[in-house]
């Protein structure tokens, strides 16, 4: 008989998958509700920092770094950079043929002719902040652009010939009503986007959104707009593929898969992220800190931990329940779960109910 500990295996990674991630943490204005290792107040130092990925990253290419089938620029705000330095970053990595290379970028100064240039910079798809078309949305959210920008943003993104895109979008502000959510999705959806990533507003510990109670978000609110999002984007045209991410067949993003998939990835710059065969490890924090180690050949990286074969078990069916995949049937403990899961053929996969209490169903998994 199988032992309990070996039931229930998730989706592996798919085979020769392979992610770098680069992190760029630099911001005109950091945003009431980020909590990502991002600053506003530093620009002096973005041609150090630059130069300090140039060489943890040909490092890492002398060491043998495997060819990538998806890069993703992230931040952070990446848009920040010239299409030149876009360029010199992309140069050293080793890529498979094909690879899609994502880029973050923010509605405001967005021009056609520096995605023009990012284009030919070997930049394959863009991600777009919009977060909501609602002027006095973006407001609350702290964004400092507004709807028009995103507007313009997204015809340049498409008029540049971006056949793959995504536009980002976050719902649940408190001054946010259910029909501002829909303007949004409305809106959003007459600009034609092939991916369209929609999460719900968090409050993370160390940003002024968490010194403020008052403006914290209602859960029921935010499973209302949940569902008038899937009905939308799905109406459109746009399968739920992961709970927070709709696409159209054949543009959902390559990088993302990987993750949840369990790929391997290696992160470059400071507090990014690795993963290889079950070690993930992570560099530290400040931008300061990485160029000091840097400067005297030190390893950039803060620490690590080494996960079981339990450990990685389970982990790989938390994250693949989240997906349109689901888990094998034996994973999940479904009693007591109807109309949060439905059988299809030998999985189980979450109902567009039971992404809404995903991380309670995660807890009968097996």
């Amino acid at each position: 008989m199988t032992p309990p500990a070996r039931r229930g295996v998730a989706a592996s990674a798919r085979p020769g998958t392979f992610g770098v991630y680069v992190h760029i943490p630099f911001c005109r204005r950091r945003c009431d509700y980020c909590a990502f290792a991002t600053w506003d107040d530093r620009p002096h130092l973005l041609a150090d920092y630059l130069r300090g990925l140039d060489r943890e990253i040909d490092a890492a290419v002398a060491g043998g770094l495997s060819p990538a089938t998806s890069v993703f620029l992230g931040g952070g705000t990446p848009s920040l950079l010239t299409p030149a330095q876009v360029a010199a970053l992309l140069a050293p990595l080793p890529l498979e043929p094909g690879a899609e290379v994502t880029m973050e970028c923010n509605p405001e100064g967005l021009s056609a002719r520096a995605l023009a240039g990012y284009r030919l910079a070997g930049v394959t798809r863009i991600s777009l902040g919009a977060q909501s078309l609602v002027d006095r949305v973006l407001l609350d959210l702290g964004r400092s652009h507004d709807a028009r920008a995103v507007v313009a943003a997204a015809a340049a993104v498409a008029g540049e010939g971006f056949e793959s895109w995504n536009l980002d979008l976050i719902y649940g502000a408190v001054g946010e009503t259910l029909d501002d959510w829909r303007t949004t999705l409305e809106i959003a959806l007459g600009l034609g986007p092939p991916h369209v990533s929609a999460y719900g507003l968090t409050v993370e510990a160390g940003t002024p959104l968490a010194l403020d109670p008052g403006r914290f978000p209602d859960d029921d609110d935010q499973a209302d707009k949940y569902l008038a999002a899937e009905e939308a984007l799905v109406a459109a045209g746009l399968a739920n593929y992961e709970i927070s991410n709709w696409a159209q067949p054949g543009h959902e993003c390559r990088h993302n898969r990987c993750y949840w998939s369990q790929g391997d990835y290696r992160g470059f710059g400071c507090a990014a992220h690795s993963h290889q065969g079950g070690r993930r490890w992570w560099n530290v924090r400040t931008p300061e800190r990485y160029l000091a180690l840097l400067e005297v050949g030190a390893p950039v990286e803060a620490a690590d931990e080494l996960l079981d074969d339990e450990l990685r078990r389970l982990e790989g069916l938390q994250l693949s329940l989240r997906t349109a995949g689901g888990v094998p049937a034996d994973a999940l403990d479904d009693d007591g779960l109807d109309g949060l899961v439905e059988r299809r053929s030998d999985r189980r996969v979450l109902t567009v109910a039971g992404r809404l209490l995903a991380n309670e169903v995660a807890l009968r998994l097996r």
